[in-house]
This record gives C-alpha cells, structure tokens and sequence, in this order.
C-alpha cells in the first residue's frame, strides 16, 4: 500500500508538475505549451495511475495462483522501486513521460496489492479477527494519505527543488515492506487447498496460532478442499457464469462500484474549494486539509476496533447512509451558502462526515467482503471482477466529475447521495452478515439463499400453470416436493 501515498499532494506541488512539462517542452521544442496541452498533459499524469491500476487487478489472479498471496506482494515490490526510481530522477532527466509511467507502473502496484493484501490477510486470519485484520489496510491506505498531506507542506517536501523526491518517497515503506514481509508464511489456506502441501500447512498455522488449537482450522480447511476435489482455480468468464454464486457476484459488483460512486474522490479533490468558500485563509488550508487526513485514520481506528462486534453489513449500511446524508448536506449548504453565512461550516461538517463515513466502512469492508463470500478456487476470479470494477469506476468519476458539475452545478452530488442510499439498501437487504463464520459456513448460507429462491420459483410457476389448467384458484391447489428440495 505504499503507493497511496501519492494520492494526496498540494496545490503548489501540483503546479511545480506543471511548471517542470512546460519548460521541458520550452528547453526541447522552443515554444510552450498552450493552457489546454499542459491540462491534458497533468490529467494523463494523475489518471493513468488508475489505468495501471485496473491492469493490475486483471492480472492479480495469475499472479496470486503462481505465486501465492504472500509471493505475490514480495515479488510486486520491484514495481515500486522502478517506479520510484523513473519519478525520483524525472527532473534530473528534463523527462515528464518519466513521471507519467513512473504513476502508471505505480498503477499496476496498487491494482495487486488493493486485491492481494485483503485475500491474504484474510486467509492467514482466524475467523473471530478476519474482519479486525481486513480493515488494517484501510487504516495504513489513510495514513499514507496524512503522511503525504505532511511531507507536502511548504515547511518539508512542498518545495519546487523537493518534488521528484516527493514523489519518489514511496520506495520507504516499500523497504521496510521487503525486509520484515519475506519472513512471515504463506497463506495456509493456499499451502493446503492449492498445493496440498500439509506440512507447510501445519508450519504455518503454528506459526500464526502460536497459542491456539489448529485442529478444527485444519479440518475446516480439508472440508473446503473435499468439496473442491473436482473444481479448479476458475477463471473470471466461469465465475460470471457460475449460478450458484450468482448472489456473491453481484454483491461484489455492487459494493465495488458503491465505492467509487459514492463521490470521495470529488470530495477529495474539492476539499480545497470547499474549505477557501467556508473563509479558511489560503495559506491555512493546507494545513486544515492535512487534519482530514487524520479524520480518515481515526475513521478507519473505529471501524476496525468495531467490525467483529457491529459486523460488516452495520459498518457498510451505517457508513454508505451517512455519506448519503452529508452528499445530500453539500447540496444544500452550497445553494443556501449565498443567503445564510453558517452554511459555509455546514458544508465542511458535511465533507468531514463524508470522510469518516467512508473510511469507517466502505472505505474496506468491500475488500474483506470479497474475501468472505468466495471458496478458495473462486476468490482470485471474484478479486479480478471487483478490482476492475473498482478501478473503472474511480477513472469514471474522476474524468466525468468536472462535466457533470458544470452541468448539475450545486445538485451533482445529489447523484452520490443516491448511489449511497441505493448501496445501503442493497447490503441491508442481500448481504447477509459474516462476522466469526467459517468461509464454508458462509457459503452455505448463500446455497440456502438460492434454495429459498428457487423453491418460491417453482410454486409461483405451479400455480401459473394450474391457473392456466383451468383450476382459477388456491382452493384445488396441491404442491408437493420431495425431501431433497427442502431448505437446509
């Protein structure tokens, strides 16, 4: 997750970008570049880092097959360093096109790890802290975003000379990463189900349940491998193809896109505009930005600490409806502002609610949720599908914000509220919850969703057909099904 920190850089290091294109394009051609060039070219830079990362989540499957999960983030780490390395020396080299695929392998980076880390930390988790351990990404992804938001300002890294090495500081916790990570086992999950190997196994679960019986963990996983026996790893055409978890698809669809949808990347990115509109004096709003960074990991503390007794679906519906409300809150504190002064502080209550909100559930929870609602020979196919949903939808909000606010004005983020809404319901309504079960237990409680389903199917086409028949009514009706098409 080393990478997020560059999801978060001033004004002014912005403009230093900027400035650098221009006077290579000067240095190389003669002539600068027109307004509109120099936009497209700083575009480009910032969103081909979510190009890279729906590469990365497309090819995360293969990865984590041939690799594992724990070999998969390890070996990922070259990325960094190249990428780190190519933005570092940029300046040095009069090279944009060095920052622009220096964020694009970054990228790719964060496409593996944004799947990979959840399904590993899942797997090698009992299943009483799986949701504590899912969220801790979510936690370190907001500490990257605060660590950014300080090394940005003009006292430290927000200096024209310091940008290349502000963009290059990634490689830091990407060592740290590299030196303690090879230590610790692979997934046990993957040593058994995958490569049937039961020492290894066994190694590791004593590795990581130093205290604990792993008896009961092993049996539960040789169930999960009885029942796999006959089933290989499936591909993503398969899984989409695959009738009996058609419910864990579309969740995983659905909460995937709710989290980009749900409009903290346009928060985040008029954060600025919203804290200069409330009367926060210029030089003093880097610094009240650098505060919602530590919102977000306070935010992220809560959820963490409180999923394995609130559960994933109360963490989800309560944080998506509270973003619902404070999208709903901008709206209209921004169209009374003009009337009513306090509406300026109304607007950022709303904005720093929308943060906490998103930080205490959808910020994670979908990644954890993934995990959760596939067996073993699924999960790599069910990451690549919520992945690059994700990925897709963060490019679509960040290139279709700025048309859509011209155009909707104040009322744009009426259209986040409504995807908030419409997510809650569907979590409340379809998921069910997960916390303390085993990934068998939860399976089996989406067989007997579909059992119920079709079961009221086929009444509702016996009483079609009698009605057709001539019956007319419920008084003749007589359904009856043998015991093998009862709900377990």
């Amino acid at each position: 997750m080393a990478e997020e920190v560059l999801m978060s850089s001033s004004r002014k290091i912005t403009s230093y970008i900027k400035d650098f294109y221009n006077q290579t394009v000067v240095s190389r051609n003669g002539t600068g570049l027109s307004a509109e060039t120099l936009t497209l070219m700083y575009s480009l830079t910032v969103s081909v880092f979510a190009i890279g990362g729906l590469l990365g989540s497309l090819i995360v499957g293969v990865l984590v097959s041939r690799f594992g999960r724990k070999g998969t983030v390890v070996n990922t780490t070259v990325l960094v360093f190249l990428a780190g390395s190519l933005m570092g020396f940029s300046r040095m080299c009069g090279s944009p096109e060095m920052v622009i695929i220096g964020r694009f392998i970054t990228g790719i980076h964060s496409g593996i790890s944004l799947s990979v880390v959840p399904m590993y930390l899942g797997e090698i988790a009992p299943k009483n802290l799986r949701g504590f351990l899912g969220l801790v990404p979510s936690i370190f992804i907001g500490t990257g975003v605060f660590t950014a938001q300080i090394l940005g300002l003009h006292e430290l890294l927000g200096k024209e000379e310091y940008w290349p090495l502000f963009l290059s500081v990634v490689v830091v916790p990407t060592f740290i990463q590299l030196m303690l990570l090879p230590w610790f086992p692979e997934s046990p999950r993957y040593l058994l189900i995958e490569k049937n190997n039961v020492h290894a196994t066994i190694t590791a679960l004593k590795w990581y349940r130093a205290k604990c019986d792993i008896q009961a963990e092993i049996e539960e996983m040789q169930e999960e491998q009885r029942s796999l026996s006959s089933v290989e790893t499936l591909s993503v055409w398969k899984l989409l193809l695959d009738d009996s978890v058609r419910w864990q698809v579309l969740s995983v669809v659905v909460i995937n896109i709710g989290m980009q949808l749900s409009g903290i990347d346009a928060i985040w990115f008029y954060t600025n505009d919203i804290f200069e509109n409330a009367g926060i004096p210029a030089p003093e709003i880097q610094y009240t930005t650098a505060g919602t960074g530590v919102i977000e990991i306070i935010a992220g503390l809560v959820g963490c600490f409180t999923i394995e007794k609130l559960g994933r679906r109360h963490l989800m519906v309560g944080g998506f409806t509270m973003m619902g409300v404070c999208s709903s809150g901008i709206t209209l504190a921004l169209i009374l502002q003009t009337q009513i002064s306090f509406m300026r502080y109304i607007s950022v209550c709303c904005v720093v609610g929308i943060i906490a909100g998103f930080c205490i559930g959808p910020a994670g929870v979908p990644f954890l949720i993934t995990a959760e609602l596939f067996k073993q020979s699924h999960r790599p196919a069910a990451y690549i599908i919520g992945g690059s949903l994700n990925w897709l939808s963060n490019f679509t909000v960040g290139f279709v914000f700025p048309f859509l606010q011209m155009s909707a004005g104040s009322y744009c983020y009426l259209v986040f509220a409504a995807v908030c809404f419409a997510v809650a319901v569907y979590v409340y309504v379809v998921i069910p919850e997960t916390k303390n079960k085993t990934f068998m237990e939860i399976s089996r409680m989406f067989s007997r969703k579909e059992a119920v389903l079709e079961i009221q199917g086929l009444i509702h086409d016996q009483l079609k057909l009698q009605k057709m028949n001539g019956y007319g009514g419920l008084e003749h009706t007589s359904l009856e099904f043998d015991s093998s098409s009862s709900v377990p």
